[in-house]
């Protein structure tokens, strides 16, 4: 056997055993699909599009609530938005997110702490857990308001009628941060 052979059958044999270490039900999540699925909000589409299709269709507002999607504007860094789902509400001012493809590229993160650092105390605009810092992200970023799904969020698994959640690696959960609230950003 030629070297040349013997490389290429070894990246083959890596590549098989590559592919076939993770497990079948590991799946890239962007924030859309996964908030969807986590919530019970049945909306399509990038994220940014999430507020105005739910017009009608779902109730919106200003406040967090259990189970809704906490909607972001689109901004020069995040052109498409981004949706996460109130998993738990700590204060008037902080709750805690579910939510995938912040952190990391596809990643799933459960109950990430996120603050409300508008001047007005309108969640109008939060800083959001990023795991590469270990606590609260430097950016401040707008919100447009809350997608309130109808009935119970899927997480709620109080019955064995709801379908499980998806397999998934989760990258990061919920610390400690003194909150700061940032004015005139």
């Amino acid at each position: 056997m030629t070297f040349k052979q013997f490389t290429a059958r070894f990246a083959l044999v890596v590549s098989c055993i590559l592919a076939t270490a993770a497990p079948a039900s590991a799946r890239f999540w962007q924030c859309a699909p996964y908030a969807r699925e986590i919530s019970g909000v049945d909306i399509h589409g990038n994220a940014n599009t999430w507020w105005g299709q739910a017009a009608g269709k779902y109730q919106r507002g200003a406040s967090p609530k259990v189970g809704a999607v906490m909607a972001f504007e689109s901004t020069s860094r995040m052109r498409v938005g981004h949706v996460a789902m109130v998993s738990k509400i700590v204060s008037d001012r902080e709750v805690l997110l579910t939510h995938a493809n912040w952190s990391r590229r596809g990643g799933i993160e459960t109950d990430v702490r996120a603050i409300d650092v508008s001047a007005a105390g309108d969640w109008s605009e939060v800083k959001v857990w990023f795991g590469p810092l270990g606590g609260l992200g430097t950016s401040a970023y707008p919100i447009k308001g809350f997608i309130y799904a109808d009935g119970a969020p899927h997480t709620d698994r109080a019955t064995d009628d709801v379908a499980p959640l998806p397999t998934a690696t989760i990258i990061a959960t919920s610390a400690t941060v003194p909150v700061v609230p940032v004015a005139g950003n």
